[in-house]
């Protein structure tokens, strides 16, 4: 269906200016008339074009500062009669309405306004109410009307009006419209989320939005596919994120980059380099170390095997001599909040390699949303940014646990909180030496660990596997005292958990009977 309609009527009214001047002339040149308002008139004129104001049209000034200006008959009317329709047409002719067969408008910068921390009136004065209009009766009767919400579009508008001669297609018209609705939908979830957090509660009704910042090869298989979207968050991570080399993410890429460097972003950089080596999702090493180089080093060491084909985060700017150790095998993607010349170069010769970096760590006490799609529905729920001070476990046990172990049971515990359910680590100074995720069983969870050590300690030609003198943390409590039992057996001597189990009495004096040292949070880290 091509459907070819002239474009001889624009209405231009723009908060962001960017191609504007460019757009206006080019229009002119095929002698579209303009009408636009406020400050895009003004930008027009000052470039020597002609304009009209929309006032002009409607009879009516802008008034209450500008909050009307937009909202007539003269305008809407324009935008939604049908031009092979006689009673729309004869209507036009009867009130003195001129059709307008174009309109370009980006909205009020409601999501900016926000983000910069504005208050709620500041935030409410810059919620678009007739642009929004305007855009849904335009994309409405794309029929005939051309609707343009994004600069991008700019171009291939125009480009469409040069190859049919100041007309556009039915395929072009139709697209901008799909795009227009997308954008108004978007802007009213961006409010509607804002205005639900000022309410408190989860509202009735809930929408998300976002940009497409890549469409994907395929998704977590190659016969599914798959795009990424933005949600507009300034927020550090995969998203934002600076790529220097390398072909382009894949879905895979992108979610498991997320996992690690949202687990990375965990350990203050401040008080020392660390590392976390990703593998489906899942942590196969974390490690802090006295150089980003040995953090590295000791996260590696947790599992080699797994690390191979894996995604690295670090904590601090990369550097010329972490970047030669990670280089030593394949690696998916290295994330970094900044990466020196040296190691750029150094990576700059393995061109599978993926190097971001990003302006600073994610700040893991931010609450956000985090949505998961089920059959028929969505289900929602705060991040979890649930953390332990040092001072806030309790002791259960009849021995207290040393200095050294508290440290590896809050290190070990802020791991366990993103690995996935069943989840054990086993951590000695500073550094994961065993990881169980994702067993039905617990006790499983602690065994595979276990096991995952010994094998690393063979390889490595160790006496011992590094669970001997280690501590463990359990993301949720031991119904029984059998996976408790099992640390122990693989050389544990403390154990962080919740505690709530209906025997907790039964694991402590396991934990007793054991000579272990164990502390109850109170709190839980479920990651399904």
């Amino acid at each position: 269906m091509t459907q070819l309609y002239p474009v001889r009527r624009a209405l231009l009214s723009v908060s962001d200016k960017t191609g504007l001047v460019d757009l206006g002339r080019a229009l002119a040149a095929r002698d579209v008339e303009l009408l636009s308002t406020g400050g895009t008139a003004r930008a027009l004129r000052d470039a020597g074009l002609a304009v009209r104001d929309v006032a002009d049209v409607t009879g009516f000034p802008e008034m209450m500062d500008g909050r009307v200006k937009t909202l007539h008959p003269a305008v809407h009317g324009g935008l939604l009669a049908l031009r092979d329709n006689d009673d729309h047409v004869a209507a036009m002719d009867t009130h003195g309405i001129g059709a307008i067969d174009l309109v370009v408008v980006n909205l009020y910068p409601f999501e900016d306004t926000v983000a910069r921390g504005a208050d709620y009136a500041e935030a409410i004065e810059n919620i678009d109410i007739g642009g929004p209009a305007m855009i849904r009766s335009a994309a409405k009767n794309h029929g005939f009307v051309n609707v343009i919400v994004d600069v991008e579009d700019y171009a291939p508008f125009l480009q469409e009006l040069e190859a049919h001669d100041g007309q556009t297609t039915y395929a072009l018209r139709q697209r901008l419209a799909q795009t227009a609705y997308a954008r108004t939908a978007a802007y009213d979830t961006a409010v509607s989320t804002w205005m639900a957090a000022q309410v408190g509660g989860p509202p009735r009704r809930r929408t998300f939005g976002g940009t497409l910042a890549q469409t994907l090869r395929y998704g977590e298989n190659p016969h599914q596919q798959a795009a990424f979207y933005t949600d507009g968050s300034d927020r550090p991570g995969v998203a934002t994120a600076r790529q220097h080399q390398g072909k382009e993410l894949s879905y895979n890429n992108i979610n498991d980059t997320d996992a690690a460097f949202e687990l990375v972003s965990e350990f203050d950089p401040a008080q020392g380099p660390a590392c976390a080596i990703i593998k489906h999702a899942n942590p196969c090493g974390v490690a802090r170390g006295d150089t980003l180089a040995q953090a590295y080093a000791r996260a590696f060491d947790c599992d080699r095997t797994s690390a191979f084909g894996g995604i690295i985060a670090l904590n601090q700017p990369l550097d010329g001599a972490t970047a030669e150790e990670i280089g030593q095998i394949f690696t998916e993607v290295v994330i970094a909040p900044g990466a020196d010349d040296d190691a750029r170069a150094l990576f700059a010769r393995k061109k599978n390699l993926r190097l971001l970096t990003t302006d600073g760590l994610a700040d893991p006490t931010v609450a956000a949303l985090a949505v998961r799609q089920v059959s028929g529905g969505y289900l929602v729920q705060d991040r979890d940014v649930g953390r332990v001070a040092r001072t806030d476990p309790r002791v259960v046990t009849r021995r207290q646990p040393t200095d050294q172990e508290m440290s590896d049971m809050l290190f070990a515990w802020t791991v366990a909180k993103h690995v996935k359910s069943n989840a054990i680590i086993y951590v000695k100074d500073g550094a994961t030496v065993g990881v169980g995720a994702g067993q039905m069983s617990r006790v499983d969870s602690t065994r595979i660990a276990a096991r995952k050590a010994q094998d690393m300690a063979e390889a490595m030609g160790l006496p011992a596997p590094l669970t001997h003198g280690s501590v463990v943390a359990s993301d949720a409590f031991f119904p029984f005292a059998d996976g408790l039992i099992t640390a122990a057996e693989a050389g544990a001597t403390a154990l962080i958990q919740p505690g709530g189990s209906m025997r907790d009495d039964e694991v402590i004096a396991a934990a007793d009977e054991a000579g272990l040292a164990m502390v109850f949070t109170g709190m839980r880290h479920f990651r399904h």
